[in-house]
Parts: structure tokens; sequence; C-alpha cells
């Protein structure tokens, strides 16, 4: 009969153990898993450690974590796009309407003056192409070619000095009231009439009319500051405004105020020097020019230009033009595409911005003979 093997062979060490306690725990641990039953510890420790989908807790929380984080990313996003597009029709919004009260929407509105004459007794009425006369208004318009460019001159003679206006553009005075030249004209029953010197575009410079003050804000940049004012007895003087307050000058008598500029001839003396030019505008432009020859009789001048046909004036150019006329007093009103004149119910030049369409430009008044 054999003998059973001692599994504790005599002479072997066995490895001493640390914690009796925790090796018997072991022990049980091991009885227990050999009987089929989870232990208490590993049932605690798996039902902490796995999701029901079978992913440990801790990746589970970390990819819900990730997703919040995207949404709010994504909604911090929205928001932050929503705050630059309002941010951009804000903008968009104040530009355009700045746009507007500055080019487009009437302001300040004023009721215009238009001017009185009593001569109601015009005699016979003689008209052509070219001429007017009847009691009290003589007007002969001839053309002339000067450096390449049309001009058109209208020699002026009337018998009071209330035969000569100035008409505002929808009857009224105010920044972005505008007609073209020949509506406000014809609405007057104008014989003869220019565009003036289209205070609308400025904000600043003494505006008299027909002898009612519009506007008695001061402009004292050049060219602007320098002003032609026409008296009751129809005589002409260029002032500067920052001599006289628009209320003096009205006091003194002044019908008309014009604040464009420059003067081009004064004591029958050129007041401008080649080269000079209004603001930033190119040297050689279409031009408008009112002088007096002496009171009651004046030269009104039109000048084509931008055109291969018509390269038009310098202010040099034209002062000089007005001195050969016989003008002591010239002054310059507004020019380039706002340069027209019109007689007997038609447009007698080629107004044009750009050189390629030719029609009237908008404008804020006129200066016209009528009654």
């Amino acid at each position: 009969m054999k003998k059973k093997k001692n599994n504790n062979r005599q002479g072997k060490k066995t490895r001493p153990v640390k914690n009796p306690e925790s090796a018997g725990k072991a022990g049980s641990a091991e009885e227990m898993n050999s009987t089929g039953e989870k232990p208490v510890g590993t049932e605690a420790a798996g039902s902490a450690g796995i999701s029901a989908g079978g992913k440990p807790e801790s990746a589970e929380a970390a990819g819900s974590a990730g997703k919040k984080k995207k949404k709010r990313k994504k909604k911090r996003n929205r928001v932050r796009t929503f705050v630059r597009f309002a941010y951009a029709i804000c903008l968009t919004a104040f530009a355009v309407f700045v746009l507007l009260d500055t080019f487009i929407l009437p302001s300040n509105i004023i009721l215009a003056v238009r001017g009185m004459s009593d001569l109601s007794d015009r005699g016979r009425v003689v008209v052509t192409e070219s001429t007017y006369e009847d009691n009290h208004i003589m007007i002969r318009i001839s053309t002339d070619r000067v450096e390449n460019t049309t001009v058109y001159i209208a020699d002026v003679q009337i018998s009071d000095a209330s035969l000569l206006k100035t008409g505002l553009a929808g009857d009224a005075f105010g920044r972005n009231l505008a007609e073209v030249t020949s509506a406000i004209a014809e609405r007057n029953e104008a014989v003869f009439a220019v565009n003036g010197d289209y205070y609308g575009f400025r904000q600043k410079g003494y505006v008299l009319r027909n002898g009612y003050l519009y506007r008695s804000t001061a402009n004292t940049k050049y060219p602007y500051g320098e002003d032609l004012v026409v008296w009751e007895d129809g005589s002409f003087e260029i002032v500067e405004e920052g001599a006289f307050t628009a209320q003096e000058l009205a006091d003194l008598g002044a019908q008309q105020i014009f604040s464009f500029g420059p003067a081009l001839v004064n004591h029958g003396e050129v007041q401008v020097v080649e080269g000079e030019e209004v603001e930033r505008a190119q040297i050689t432009n279409p031009r408008t020019a009112i002088g007096i020859v002496e009171p009651l009789h004046y030269i009104m001048v039109v000048s084509d230009g931008r055109t291969r046909e018509s390269r038009g004036l310098s202010l040099y150019s034209l002062a000089g033009l007005m001195q050969e006329l016989g003008c002591t007093i010239a002054y310059n009103l507004d020019g380039g595409g706002s340069s027209t004149i019109w007689f007997n119910g038609k447009v007698l030049n080629k107004p044009t911005t750009y050189g390629k369409i030719f029609e009237e430009r908008v404008i804020s008044d006129i200066v016209y003979i009528g009654y």
C-alpha cells in the first residue's frame, strides 16, 4: 500500500503571510468561488465600475461631459454669430441713415419767398432762338469757343433790380430739396435761368434769397467764405462772411447772397491765379458764372466740359473771359454737372456729370430773369 505524498515536503519553506487576516479573507473568497458564488466584494466592485451598456462608468461620464462641452461651444458660437450679425445690421442701418439724411431726406424746410415785380406793362414781346426783348428785359445769347470748349454767353439788361431773382427747388428752403434747373425755371415762369450756388450741398454759408434770410451760419473755409451780395439797386459786391453777419447784410439792403465762390473778378481785376481750383475739383470743368458790367447790366456764362468736344474751363480762364466781357465784378457759381443754361423753354448747353450721359443734375436753386 502506497503512502500519500505530503504536500508540505520536509525542508521546503513556505512564503510568510504578512497579514493573516487578509489572507484568511482571500482564502475564504477562494472557498466561496469554488462553490460557484460571487464574493461580496467582487459584486460591489463590478456594480461600481461597469455601466449597463458594458462600458466603464468613467468613460461614459467623460463622453457625456464632452458632448455637453460641444453643445456649450456651439451655443456660444451661435450667440457670437448673432451678435456680429446684429452689429453689422445696426452699422449698415446707421450708414444708410447718414447717407439718406445727408443726400436724400428733406429736412429743416422753410417755404420760399418769391421775388415780386410791379412791372406789369411788358409792351411788345419779341422772342427768337437767341434773344428776348420787351419793355423791361433784353437778353442776347451767343456761343463761343474758348480753349476747346463751347461757351454760352448771356448779355442781360433789365429796367429794375427786382427782375433779377432766385428760385428754390420745391419752392422751399431745406436740406436735400432738389430739382433740375428747367423745372424750377418753368414753375417760376422765368424768361432766362442758370443754376445757382447749390446751397443744399453745404450746411454752412449765408443763404439770402429775394430778400429773405434762410441761413446765417458763416463758412470761413476758402473759397466758401467769399460771398456775392446783390443789393437793392441791382449792384454787386464781394464780401467776406467773417466781416459781416448775414443779418447785418440783410439790414443793409441785400436782396441775394450767394456763398459758393470764389470771386473771379473784383474792381475789374482777376482775383484767381492759374491752377487755382475749388477744393479737389479737376482743373477744367463745366462752369457757371455771373458778373456785372454796371447796375442792371449783367453777364451770365455757362461752359460745357468733360467731353471730347469740350474739355471745360479752369477758374483762371473763366475769370479772364468774364473780364474780357466787361465785368467789373464776377463770381463763380456751382459748376460741374450742375452747370445749366435755360432759355425760352429749352436747355441750351450739354449738362453732364461724367461726360457720357447728357442730362440735367438736380440742384437746390437757380438765378433767373423774370416777372
